[in-house]
């Protein structure tokens, strides 16, 4: 089923279930007010035929009216869920017309300096990230970024495509536990957070003492408490203990408010991993990969949704202190900052590493169920084989994943032999950039793991490394000439290492005049073959084609073209085997003006 129809079906299905859902919501909310206004009533009339009569029937109201709470809470759970289930679908309906800008566009994953980041705009507005992610966390969204920048292994591409595999054929499962992150953002301020608390020494577990004050002191005040009551005890032995006990509570509580306030508000942030861990846990992956990534959830025959809803509980009864008509008692009584601190290190103690891995376990899936997602969206793309020999680059119906396969003209690409160059030729806008960026593109997404925007890709691992996109920069008093000197330093030091690397270059040595460019990028080529380096060049200077006549086995050259009709370009984006002839600036600058 194409994706477009799958996600209106999924709309239609989800706009049911939620209607029936609110329906559901109205019954219980009168069961609510009916079970609750009937317990008054039902004593008064029943008062008279004694206890035996009316107090069941009290207690049986009482219990429906809490199973009618109970269902509400579940009920308004499932409401939200299926809103926002509705949401993703009608999102995706978007990005299929390639409206994808509501997703996050990842600014603040982009590197000062990295060798292909910003000339294949991997972030941003329209960008990669932003068409790729689905991720609802920030360490989803951060495993992503990092995948997207760093080339993976060759196991770890394999592991990724297996699981792609298996999760974009269960488009149910990715939803359900993106709908789940959406209703609270893990922030990275949560994360930090956390890893402080986790990291921090447990004060009062390690003091004994408190294991028996905690049981001791409750029984001690509640017990003159009721002497007193009785007149056992005068009022005046009833205040000093209350006022003993007020001031140990005090003093327990300055305590408990510093690691109270560390973990405040993320009570939300602890609810939607422990729906997205459970969804997890619940599930039968078949792939090595997936279930590895499942593992650390199942701990010693505890399940790590379990343990977060214990982690929930005690910090909503931490909360209470917000409430002092209630804390203030329960404090005294009950000594109740000191149950939940001590509930607190126990839980912290037991799950100090569980809970970093569960982070980074989650953001792994995150980041592969995105990469699944775009699998599925695309079901004309491919998925891309490894070669094993340094080096070879080939495919078939090759596109850049951002223009619309509507306007999408698609190229090919074969090089198989370590030291060779392509060497594109062509007139201004026929394609060139276009071509390197969807190539740049491509062999990124391979090594992230993914599916690639081609009928056919095969490629043998490679770190990619581009200079396409050079600016000057003002802060560093840099001109456009050095910052590109700057990238193709790098080319070289890694050409010389004899590192395993994919070099694109767009109109190398720009900055200078036209005698130096043509010297000085002849050189380059000459020392690129000499390393056996790989690459693609993509130039206006024809005359560097004729190096093909000195390096005949080295040089591949191919053009992009335009056809000039009535003073009129027309371009058609193929890459052809050959040097370009046409030209089309003198035509572009009489349209603007300029006397040619």
């Amino acid at each position: 089923m194409h994706p477009t129809k799958y996600y209106n079906n999924r709309i239609s299905s989800l706009e049911n279930d939620l209607e029936q859902a609110l329906k559901k919501d109205k019954l219980i909310g009168w069961g609510r007010l009916i079970s609750s206004l009937s317990i008054l009533p039902a004593v008064y009339f029943l008062w008279s035929a004694g206890w035996l009569y009316w107090l069941p029937i009290a207690l049986i109201l009482l219990i429906v009216f809490i199973r009618f709470v109970i269902a509400d809470a579940n009920n308004k759970e499932q409401v939200s869920h299926l809103q926002y289930l509705l949401v993703i679908n009608q999102q995706e309906i978007k990005a299929q017309t390639g409206d994808y800008f509501h997703y996050d566009a990842g600014n603040r994953f982009t590197p000062h300096d990295h060798v292909y980041a910003n000339d294949i705009d991997l972030f941003g507005r329209a960008s990669i990230f932003q068409y790729i992610n689905r991720t609802t966390s920030e360490m989803g969204s951060s495993t992503l970024a990092n995948w997207l920048l760093q080339p993976a292994s060759v196991e770890q591409i394999l592991q990724r495509q297996q699981s792609i595999n298996e999760l974009a054929g269960n488009t149910p499962w990715r939803q359900n536990l993106q709908a789940y992150g959406k209703a609270k953002k893990i922030e990275s301020n949560t994360q930090q957070r956390l890893n402080s608390w986790l990291t921090e020494a447990t004060i009062f577990v390690n003091f004994k003492p408190w294991a028996i004050v905690r049981y001791v002191l409750p029984v001690i005040i509640i017990t003159v408490m009721l002497l007193n009551a009785v007149d056992i005890l005068p009022n005046i032995v009833r205040t000093i203990f209350l006022l003993l006990f007020g001031t140990l509570a005090w003093f327990i509580s300055k305590r408990v408010s510093v690691v109270q306030q560390q973990l405040t508000k993320i009570v939300d942030e602890v609810i939607v991993l422990r729906r997205s861990i459970q969804l997890i846990e619940t599930s039968h992956f078949k792939t090595t990969f997936l279930q590895q990534l499942q593992q650390p959830f199942l701990i010693k025959q505890v399940k790590a949704s379990a343990e977060l809803k214990k982690l929930q509980r005690i910090l909503d009864q931490m909360d209470l202190r917000y409430n002092p008509l209630i804390f203030i008692p329960l404090n005294i009584f009950l000594l109740w900052d000191l149950q939940q601190i001590l509930a607190l290190e126990k839980w912290k103690i037991r799950n100090r590493q569980n809970i970093i891995q569960w982070l980074d376990a989650l953001g792994q899936l995150e980041a592969i169920s995105s990469l699944s997602t775009l699998y599925f969206n695309n079901p004309k793309w491919c998925m891309p084989t490894l070669q094993p020999a340094h080096f070879s680059i080939t495919g078939q119906q090759i596109g850049h994943p951002l223009i619309n396969e509507a306007k999408r003209v698609n190229n090919f690409i074969n090089m198989d032999a370590a030291g060779e160059l392509m060497l594109i030729t062509g007139s201004n806008m026929a394609g060139k950039s276009t071509y390197l960026r969807s190539i740049g593109t491509n062999v990124v997404l391979t090594m992230a793991g993914s599916a690639v925007c081609a009928k056919s890709f095969s490629l043998a691992p490679v770190q990619l490394i581009t200079s396409m996109r050079i600016a000057d920069n003002l802060e560093e008093n840099t001109s456009t000439f050095y910052a590109e000197l700057k990238k193709l330093k790098t080319v070289i030091e890694k050409v010389n290492k004899s590192e395993k690397i994919f070099i694109l270059l767009d109109e190398i040595l720009r900055g200078t005049n036209s005698l130096d460019r043509h010297t000085g990028s002849a050189a380059l080529i000459k020392q690129l073959i000499k390393k056996q380096a790989c690459g693609i060049i993509a130039t206006h200077d024809v005359e560097l084609a004729k190096l093909k006549e000195l390096y005949s086995a080295n040089i591949l050259n191919y053009y992009f073209d335009v056809q000039v009709s009535n003073d009129e370009l027309y371009f058609d984006y193929k890459l052809k085997e050959g040097i370009c002839n046409s030209l089309n600036a003198s035509i572009l600058m009489r349209k603007i003006g300029i006397e040619v």
